[in-house]
């Protein structure tokens, strides 16, 4: 089976057992693998033998270590609007204030030359009512990250996240307006811009510098409810239309990986399966 992109996932989208993730990944055609959670511990909190450890399983599969899912900016930003409550805030075991983000910063960096890894993904501090307010302040701290990324041969890759203050497609495009460096990029997650009141595809992504996207997540969702509620389900069978997604990335020239979030608890509340029929259902859309 020839695949158009290459395809990765966040590894703890699968199961705790890291032998038993990787193989599944490798199983399903997946080349890269993003570090966020590992031996119970957020990527911050990995000591740098747990980071060469989790490497070397990666290399021995095939796998390379692609980015780091940081929780850099997702915190709150003192003197900023109110937050929003809709939105609820995911920290994977990495709860930090704005005195902390010097030092993950730091540590990110140790951890991506420890690892290969390429990206740092970063996000716009937790969403507050008037996300517009924040920008100025967000656009200070991406534009100091994205001149240290420089000097370290990395890139800073801002993902759109609904419970952020760049939640949308064109609040991205807004946001890397703001920001002209070449060490700044965008990880694009659609399905996050429909979580947050938008429309991933194709109106988000058509509001989008092209050339600006690193990195894409792949989940798939329904709003219910109040719509600001997410229904997740398997990759492709809801809301964010992904098959013509991932065409027109092919078509605008985008070459960088697509990784899998799963965000779905799958069949009886099994994660794992549901991380395999999700990976699967990517496999297929990549696919020639």
């Amino acid at each position: 089976m020839s695949l158009r992109l290459p395809i990765a996932a966040i590894t703890d989208e699968f199961a705790v057992d890291l032998d038993k993730t990787l193989d599944s990944m490798q199983s399903l055609g997946m080349t890269g693998a993003e570090l966020r959670m590992v031996f119970g511990k957020n990527v911050m909190l990995l000591s740098d033998g747990e980071v060469k450890e989790f490497t070397k399983a990666c290399k021995d599969r095939g796998l390379t270590v692609i980015g780091l899912s940081t929780p850099i900016l997702k915190c709150v930003l003192p003197g900023g609007p109110p937050l929003d409550e809709r939105f609820h805030q995911d920290i994977f075991g990495s709860k930090n204030t704005i005195e902390d983000q010097p030092r993950l910063l730091d540590r990110a960096v140790e951890v991506a030359h420890l690892s290969g890894a390429k990206i740092l993904r970063v996000f716009s501090y937790w969403r507050t009512v008037r996300p517009a307010e924040t920008y100025p302040q967000v656009v200070d701290a991406l534009g100091k990250m994205a001149e240290r990324a420089q000097r370290e041969d990395l890139i800073i890759g801002l993902e759109n996240e609904h419970a952020c203050n760049v939640a949308t497609g064109e609040e991205a495009a807004a946001m890397l307006g703001m920001i002209n460096h070449p060490n700044l990029k965008l990880v694009w997650d659609p399905a996050n811009a429909v979580c947050a009141g938008g429309k991933g595809y194709p109106e988000g992504y058509s509001a989008l510098p092209k050339d600006r996207i690193v990195h894409v997540h792949a989940k798939d969702c329904t709003m219910v409810g109040d719509g600001f509620t997410p229904e997740w389900g398997p990759l492709g069978t809801k809301d964010t239309n992904w098959k013509a997604q991932i065409d027109d990335l092919i078509r605008d020239g985008y070459r960088g990986y697509i990784s899998i979030e799963t965000h779905w608890p799958g069949p009886g509340g099994d994660k794992y399966q549901a991380s395999m029929i999700v990976g699967g259902n990517l496999r297929d859309l990549v696919s020639a």
